[in-house]
């Protein structure tokens, strides 16, 4: 068995835990919405149609901030439709997903399911089809009081208070050929400085997301993010990225060592970012909205041209199991290591649809592997995050060349005494026993973890949660720290309580 060691010390602060970090998204897209947050006919349906055992999950999921209504959705849609009486509301033809949208569920809805959720909405505006007028329009509609003509419209439409949606993203994917409104790095940026200019002129308290590259291998990445902040960097507070990983064959290796390019995607965008604040001789530093991240077998999914039109078809929904789990706590990792830029974080999505939540119209909900690192994360992950570089044995990818077998982060939170340990060892094929050095910590008294591992369940555990469930791992504690078995392909969480 190989050896890695750690030291958790409160004296190296990356920074705060952001609980914004912990957010997740909410598309009109397949299942997402209908029949999944959304469903009136189903049997724990609560007055305004959501699904209470899906509130319930979302809770336990320790979710923060939800995304809203996309995504490639957001690109072709018009917000007005899906506001006023519900029997009035136009069907129309979403052109990201070819399917047939209801309007049945709008912005009304969702600030009403978030604040029943208990999590921060967060709110796209259309650039691709619309542009400043209609932004503008949402925001005052959103979060004006009562006098103007849109804000008497939500009090008509039973909102007498605003919505006080504070962050917002300026469109979606606008680099991406696939992306309705498709834009230029320089139709996108003077775009978004003029919309971003004119929403804080009407709500300086709100926080504004440009759009960022679609992932790390569009073939304009990077200058992207260069000419659009060249326009924009002074109106907005993020820049948006989004990732999606999954297996390549027989490469299981790679697969759980994917947190290496979410390290590196982050570093580039902040690194990008702050040239680009040098060159405007800002004094303002940006931070990163990671607002689409997840596990995603892109390679079944046939495209949008093989979809019909229908009223919300099942799409991307993935059956996971125990190896996504652990990329997935992986990649978390990776977040929080970077808690100093990255402010905003949203696994996507939240029901159905790649998702660690999934439904059956007028049945049972139940939790997928990916799940369980999330919530325990999101659970664990208090106070301030620590540095801990880890010392050990390194492994050789196909993809990522020789990098470190265990990649770690910690968090310590003074007021309970309460010190957590993230960590993921990405062999394949073997253990390794890590000891957490504690000697900057209060005198540790007592010691769990959790464990999630490759061998624990087939390549797709479904709802089957006797198979993947993380089980609990003994810990060895000494007058140096603790030390554990970190086993082949797995994620751990270790609770240190002083």
């Amino acid at each position: 068995m190989s050896m890695a060691r750690i030291v958790v010390d409160p004296q190296f602060t990356v920074a705060p835990v952001d609980r914004r970090l912990f957010g997740s998204f909410v598309e009109h897209m397949g299942r997402c919405v209908y029949t999944g947050i959304y469903e009136p006919e189903h049997p724990l349906a609560d007055q305004d149609g959501f699904r209470k055992d899906v509130l319930a999950l979302t809770g336990e999921l320790g979710v923060s901030t939800i995304r809203y209504p996309g995504g490639n959705f957001v690109s072709n849609y018009r917000w007005e439709d899906g506001v006023g009486p519900k029997e009035q509301r136009p069907v129309r033809r979403d052109l990201a997903w070819r399917s047939i949208e209801t309007n049945q569920f709008g912005i009304d809805e969702f600030v009403d399911w978030s604040r029943r959720a208990g999590v921060e909405p967060m709110v796209a505006v259309n650039l691709g089809t619309r542009g400043v007028a209609e932004a503008v329009d949402l925001l005052e509609y959103c979060n004006s009081d009562a006098g103007t003509a849109l804000a008497d419209q939500r009090v008509a439409n039973g909102h007498a208070e605003p919505h006080d949606v504070k962050l917002w993203c300026l469109g979606n994917e606008m680099d991406g050929p696939w992306q309705i409104g498709h834009k230029t790095a320089e139709e996108y940026g003077r775009l978004a400085q003029e919309t971003g200019k004119a929403m804080k002129r009407l709500d300086p308290s709100i926080e504004l997301v440009a759009c960022g590259s679609s992932n790390s291998k569009m073939p304009t990445f990077g200058s992207w993010e260069s000419t659009v902040l060249e326009h924009c960097y002074e109106v907005v507070d993020y820049i948006s990225l989004h990732a999606y990983y999954e297996q390549h064959g027989d490469d299981v290796a790679s697969y759980l060592a994917s947190g290496v390019d979410m390290d590196r995607f982050i570093e580039a965008v902040a690194a990008t970012a702050d040239a680009v604040g040098a060159r405007l001789q800002s004094r303002k530093r940006l931070r990163l909205s990671f607002d689409e991240w997840n596990v995603w077998f892109q390679g079944e999914f046939g495209g949008e041209d093989s979809l019909d039109w229908a009223v919300a078809p099942q799409i991307i929904e993935n059956d996971f199991g125990t190896v996504d789990a652990v990329v997935v706590g992986g990649l978390l990792v990776s977040l929080l290591k970077h808690a100093d830029r990255v402010g905003v974080a949203c696994l996507a999505q939240l029901v159905n649809v790649i998702a660690p939540i999934r439904t059956e119209p007028g049945g049972r909900s139940w939790r997928q592997p990916i799940f369980a690192p999330f919530a325990l994360t999101a659970e664990g992950a208090q106070g301030v995050v620590l540095q801990t570089a880890a010392e050990g044995p390194t492994i050789t990818t196909a993809e990522f060349g020789e990098i470190p077998t265990v990649d770690t982060v910690a968090t310590w939170d003074q007021a309970s005494g309460t010190t957590s340990v993230f960590a993921v060892n990405r062999s394949p094929e073997e253990s390794v026993r890590l000891t957490i050095a504690t000697q900057g910590l209060p005198a540790v008294r007592t010691a769990t973890a959790v464990q999630m591992a490759v061998g624990g369940a087939g390549a797709a555990a479904g709802s089957d949660e006797s198979a993947w469930s993380p089980r609990e791992t003994a810990v060895e504690l000494s007058d140096e720290g603790a030390a554990i078995e970190l086993a082949p392909g797995s994620w751990t969480r270790v609770t240190l309580v002083a």
